[in-house]
């Protein structure tokens, strides 16, 4: 199919703080703050059906609620929801999305709790109102910039190996032991990517990309974007008039705990400390000339295998007990357990613009997919936003799965150590593009 349209942008941003007395993912909400969550992102025009990258400042999106997010967004932008990757970034003082998991307490006679779906609902209108209102007067879009800093002290491995190959310490987002915080950093990404659509010479929009769980301090009862907002906030006072969208990497086993002792002073550090890599990042971009025939969207699917451990009768009878709607429990465990044996699959996504390529995968995938994705191509610029569909939970190596720890454990992860391979081939696939 040829590509004769211009290239052009619309960008959309609206208030997705959960009110007073609603739930989030781990506590109720007892006050307001100064700093408010957000629903943001753009909708790229010209490169045949529009794309729209979305980013949300909520602990996790999943199974039927990622689903409904990507069909109204695409609705509202004209689209199809293949081309729509929405990802959250992970903070704890935030609210949860799993339409699955509503629907299954209502039918099972429970109150919904936490997975009552109305803030998303209202998150949703407000958006695709906001969309159908900027795609009035989209932006032309005439070069691309990539830029991309090491960003210091922020990010440390959390899972700490002892001699037989076994995690034998795990360093959280808080980690006040001065031992573990002494630990080598271990496997990260440093690197934290910046994508720039500029009309002529003004930007119009920043999307960022760096792995690294976003917590410095959290069961507040307040909610917060976190450091990652605080740097977003910076950067977008230092270049104004821009829509500033971050996304979170592959962090399913990365945290601040080697910088990060829990007291509050450290959110405001790690949030200069990102910002200042994003400015660094910003001040090396490179620009350069773009057009719809340089951008292209494809989707691979996966399917993930879910854990053995999942079990429906015994996510029946926690539900049953009234302990079924914690988040990473009964309710959301059952819809992604009922999806995953209904052949349903998860679509891994790619932005190519340029000599850029940016992945979108589902859930805490660790950072070792991300840096196998750098390691495929290493001629381009490759961003990585994990944190899609929130549905398979923690996403291990196989490798990791035989060492322990949280994040492989039956707490955490909804997927078999199998998942490595699946994502591993859908990666490789997507990146020979």
């Amino acid at each position: 199919m040829t590509t004769t349209a211009p290239l052009a942008l619309a960008t959309f941003h609206v208030d997705a703080t959960p009110p007073v007395g609603s739930q989030m993912a781990y506590t109720q909400v007892g006050t307001a703050d100064e700093l408010s969550l957000s629903c943001r992102g753009i909708v790229l025009l010209g490169a045949e059906a529009p794309i729209v990258l979305c980013a949300v400042d909520w602990i996790g999106i999943g199974n039927e609620g990622h689903d409904v997010f990507r069909e109204r967004l695409a609705a509202a932008a004209g689209t199809t929801p293949d081309r729509v990757a929405v990802h959250t970034l992970h903070q704890h003082d935030a609210p949860a999305c799993d339409f699955s998991a509503e629907r299954i307490l209502i039918e099972a006679g429970r109150d919904a709790g936490r997975w009552d779906g109305s803030l998303a609902r209202r998150v949703l209108d407000d958006a695709t109102a906001a969309i159908k209102l900027a795609l009035a007067e989209p932006v032309p879009v005439s070069h691309l910039g990539w830029g991309t800093a090491t960003v210091e002290q922020v990010a440390s491995n959390r899972r700490i190996l002892g001699d037989d190959g076994r995690v034998r310490a795990m360093r959280m987002t808080k980690t006040v032991e001065p031992e573990l915080r002494a630990e080598p950093e271990g496997v990260i990404d440093p690197e934290v990517s910046l994508v720039t659509f500029f009309d002529g010479e003004r930007p119009v929009a920043l999307l960022s990309y760096y792995a690294c769980h976003p917590q410095s301090y959290y069961l507040t009862e307040t909610p917060s974007p976190d450091f990652p907002g605080i740097a977003r906030f910076l950067r977008g006072q230092s270049v104004p008039g821009a829509l500033h969208v971050h996304f979170n990497g592959a962090g399913g086993n990365i945290g601040a705990g080697k910088y990060n002792d829990g007291d509050p002073e450290n959110r405001v550090v790690l949030a200069g400390r990102l910002a200042d890599g994003l400015r660094r990042a910003w001040d090396g971009t490179e620009r350069t000339p773009i057009t719809a025939a340089d951008v292209g969207w494809r989707t691979e699917p996966v399917r993930l295998p879910p854990a053995d451990h999942l079990d429906e009768p015994t996510l029946l009878a926690l539900i049953d007990a009234g302990q079924g709607d914690a988040f990473l429990s009964g309710a959301d465990r059952l819809g992604w357990l009922r999806r995953s044996r209904a052949g349903r699959a998860i679509d891994l996504q790619l932005l190519r613009a340029g000599q850029v390529r940016l992945l979108h995968l589902p859930g805490e995938a660790f950072v070792e997919f991300q840096l196998a994705a750098k390691e495929l191509r290493p001629d381009l610029g490759v961003g990585v936003a994990a944190y899609g569909d929130y549905g398979p939970g923690y996403i291990g190596t196989a490798r990791a799965y035989d060492e322990g720890g949280y994040e492989t454990s039956e707490r955490a992860s909804n997927v078999s150590p199998a998942a490595e391979a699946e994502l591993l081939r859908a990666i490789t696939e997507l990146l020979k593009d």
